[in-house]
């Protein structure tokens, strides 16, 4: 089914460099098309901007790309759906620094403000959850979160998506949706991910309308008793 438009809603994409040029333009286009506003975030360090840098073939100039948007100065709650860019770019955000004094753990695995971010996405169910190629990574610190989840993934990552006890599902069109949860195989699936992304929106923001409508329109016995009894 071909999305229709996401009427403004909000989409958070998480970046960092060695990202993939192709896939944020995908993004930047067919979101625009579907008249929903595009925020690329990512960790800027308490600066006003970052520049982040393409993955790039050996040979050529990697592509940039300005952020202006700290995911930790932003409401989760905002946005319609949070999606975690493909390639290498997950498994930078996953970067801690343990509190002064303290040696890294294990158990500090999951502080990364980036981590907290995307899991704070997972725990509202009106969210739609997107996640490409490699972008799994961001959640193998916190696997309870992907425990029992279907997904689809690169192979690159495949061990320490079932490690974390996902389902692992394949499927012809490179995209596994599982309720709020989007997956795509590769950065070759990006448009169908993409729609998909779209249409679970607004099947979400239609669900939410017609249970709006029913609480609307319940009956009110007890205070139509009390009226007539009055």
């Amino acid at each position: 089914m071909i999305p229709r438009s996401l009427g403004g809603n909000k989409i958070a994409i998480l970046v960092e460099s060695e990202f993939i040029p192709e896939e944020i333009e995908s993004y930047q286009k067919r979101f625009s098309e579907l008249k929903a506003t595009v925020h690329f975030m990512s960790r800027l360090w308490g600066q006003s901007s970052v520049c982040f840098f393409s993955d790039a073939e050996q040979g050529k100039t990697p592509q940039t790309l300005e952020v202006q948007i700290d995911f930790q100065d932003v409401d989760v709650n905002d946005y319609a759906a949070v999606i975690m860019a493909a390639n290498y770019t997950s498994v930078r955000l996953r970067y801690f620094e343990p509190p002064s004094g303290v040696s890294i753990s294990s158990e500090l695995v999951c502080t990364s403000p980036a981590v907290q971010f995307y899991a704070k996405a997972m725990a509202n169910p009106r969210i739609v959850k997107g996640a490409l190629c490699h972008g799994l990574w961001i959640l193998t610190p916190m696997p309870e979160l992907l425990k029992g989840r279907k997904v689809i993934c690169h192979e690159v990552v495949l061990a320490d998506i079932i490690n974390a006890g996902a389902t692992y599902l394949s499927s012809p069109s490179g995209v596994v949706v599982d309720d709020d949860l989007v997956t795509g195989r590769s950065k070759n699936e990006v448009e169908p991910f993409i729609d998909v992304i779209s249409e679970r929106i607004l099947q979400i923001a239609s669900a939410k309308k017609r249970f709006s409508v029913r609480r609307s329109v319940a009956p009110l016995p007890n205070l139509l008793k009390l009226k007539s009894a009055s």
